[in-house]
Formats: structure tokens, sequence, C-alpha cells
């Protein structure tokens, strides 16, 4: 007798989100904190992108990238918030084969892009704390457009075979997901076929190209903490340690997590489904919620442009 869960089927027609299995009579709470997480995160990168585009004196590197990672962190939250929200509230469970490759797909690529951002960030306040001379004739706009290109560019290409692959493997286990989103990961998991290639190569994006952007952005830093502790004052050593603070912030938010998480998934053993799923989501939202707040905050020209905004007052 033929079971719909056990049938070969080379490309199904439909894959079924559970959200978060064992909590379904709390989704609807659940969905509160995401919801809000996420209402932050759209609020904060687009008052980041508003104030950039406004104030004339924020039209540098630095704030360009940052409107990279505002543009980047809105579509990475995009990607699957929405659907999440809509099993959480309506049970829509369903998603296309298709549209399932295309949210991992979105959300993975960009997960690449946001790091080349950082990267690109580092390479900004290296110049500007390095060689600060330069840096106005080193990093010109046509400079950050080919930087900008290039990190979009990487990240697009180096994720495109993993739907790829995905879609060439048989499906005969189940099209059941244990999660609200599609993750490269928990497809290829789905697969009754030789997946090592599938999992090598993710594995070597996560190594060899986040690792070697952890590597670059150390050698950075490195320098520039010789640069900032090679200066004559501690209110210098300390005002210019102060322009790098928030992308510090932000890149620990982003690597430290996501390094734990990716090792975890693969190699976990013994930790609650349920658990698991909840903590990975809520790091999975909080670049995005983070990053505008981080900046914003930390940063003394956005914040003065904030206060004007919503108070009429200059600082």
């Amino acid at each position: 007798m033929s079971d719909s869960n056990t049938t070969d089927f080379t490309n199904p027609s439909t894959f079924i989100l559970l959200g978060i299995p064992g909590l379904e009579a709390a989704h609807v709470w659940i969905s509160i904190p995401f919801c809000t997480m996420y209402v932050i995160a759209i609020l904060g990168n687009f008052t980041i992108l508003f104030i950039v585009k406004m104030e004339v004196s924020l039209h540098g590197p630095m704030y360009y990238f940052l409107c990279l990672l505002a543009v980047t962190d809105l579509i990475m939250s995009t990607s699957i918030l929405p659907k999440m929200l809509s099993i959480f509230w309506f049970s829509a469970r369903e998603i296309s084969f298709s549209a399932c490759l295309t949210q991992l797909y979105v959300f993975h690529s960009f997960s690449v892009i946001e790091s080349g951002i950082f990267v690109a960030m580092a390479f900004d306040r290296y110049v500007a704390i390095c060689n600060p001379l330069r840096h106005a004739t080193t990093l010109t706009n046509r400079v950050v457009a080919k930087i900008s290109l290039a990190v979009v560019l990487r990240g697009s290409m180096l994720v495109l075979p993993y739907p790829f692959l995905l879609r060439q493997w048989p499906y005969c286990r189940t099209n059941i997901i244990p999660q609200p989103y599609c993750g490269h990961m928990v497809v290829l998991k789905l697969a009754c076929a030789d997946i090592r290639i599938s999992s090598y190569y993710g594995l070597f994006v996560l190594f060899c190209v986040m690792g070697l952007d952890v590597i670059f952005i150390i050698l950075s830093y490195t320098q520039i903490l010789r640069a900032i502790f090679s200066l004559p004052t501690k209110d210098a050593r300390l005002k210019t340690l102060g322009t790098c603070s928030s992308h510090l912030f932000s890149i620990l938010v982003f690597y430290i997590p996501d390094l734990f998480f990716s090792l975890f998934y693969r190699f976990y053993q013994n930790v609650p489904l349920h658990f698991h799923i909840l903590v990975v989501n809520v790091y999975y939202m909080m670049p995005s919620m983070l990053n505008p707040i981080i900046y914003g905050v930390r940063t003394k020209q956005i914040w003065g442009r904030v206060l004007r905004l919503f108070t009429h007052k200059g600082t």
C-alpha cells in the first residue's frame, strides 16, 4: 500500500511547514514577539535609509554601506517573517517546492551578502583610521559602488547552487518541514540520495567564504587597534575607537551566533526540537532588528538627525 509520505517524488509540489512543532497551541502567543521584532526591523531600517538620503552630510562611504546593510536586513527578514506569521495566525502551512527553494535562496544569499558588507565596512574603517588622508581618494563613490556590486554578486552567485542541487535529489521520506521556514540543511535532510555534495558545498560557503570574511575583519581591526593605541592621548583613542563601536557590535551580533547555530544544526544531539527552532528563529531576526538600533544610538550624526526628525530640535 503506498503512502504519500514515503512515495518517491523528485520534485514535490508542496512542502508543509509545521511552525514550532509541539507548541502549535501557543503559536498566536509566539507570534507576538516575532511580529514586534519585524515591525522594529522595518521601521528602524527604513528610518536609517530615510535619514541617510535626507542628510547630505551623511553621503559618504560608511553610510552608503550602512544603507546597503539596511536593505539587506529588510530583505532577509521579509524572506521568512511574513510566511512564518501566516503559519502562526492562519495555519497557512503549505509552501510550493519552487517557493521553498526561492525562500531559502534569498535568505542564504543575503546572509552571505551581509557578511560581505561587514568586510566592506571594516575596510572603510581601516582606511579612515590607518590612512585618513587617503580615505576620500581611495573610497570614492565609484569605488564604493563597485565594492557593493561585488558583494551582492558574490552572495548571489555562491548560494545559487543551493536550489539547483536541491532540485536534483529525489524526496521520498516526507514533505514535512519541522520549522516555520525553508532552510538549506532542513530541506536537504529530506532528500533520499547521497547528499554529500550539497552538504560539503554548504560547509564550503560557511567556512571558506564567511570564515575568510571573519579573518579579513580580524586583520583589519588588528591594524585599526594598533593605529588607535598609537595615538598620543586617551581622549583621541576613545574618540577614534568610538567610530568603530557600532560596526563591532553588529559584527558580534551577526557572526558569533551564526557560526554556532550553523554547526549546532548539523551536529546537535538531545536538544528539544521546539527549543532549538525558537532560539534559531529569534537569532535570525536579531541582526535585522538590532543593526538600526545600534547604528542609530551609537552614531552621533544619525542620532542627532533622529532627534530633529521627531522633536524638531538639534543636538
